[in-house]
């Protein structure tokens, strides 16, 4: 299951942190912390999204 995991993790964080961009350009902040912070989010919250819809897949 991990394998499967980290596979979706390399499509959900791209995607996921991707839509955190555009949000936060969408805000009006356009520095490059708030970007940074918002890629840096989607990465961390991609992990246990990744988990949980492998274990999902499986079951």
């Amino acid at each position: 299951m991990f394998r499967l995991a980290s596979l979706l993790y390399s499509l959900i964080s791209t995607s996921l942190a991707g839509s955190l961009i555009i949000a936060v350009l969408v805000a009006g902040y356009g520095t490059l912390m708030p970007i940074l912070g918002a890629a840096a989010l989607g990465f961390v919250l991609a992990a246990p999204v990744s988990w949980y819809v492998a274990r999902q897949i499986y079951s």
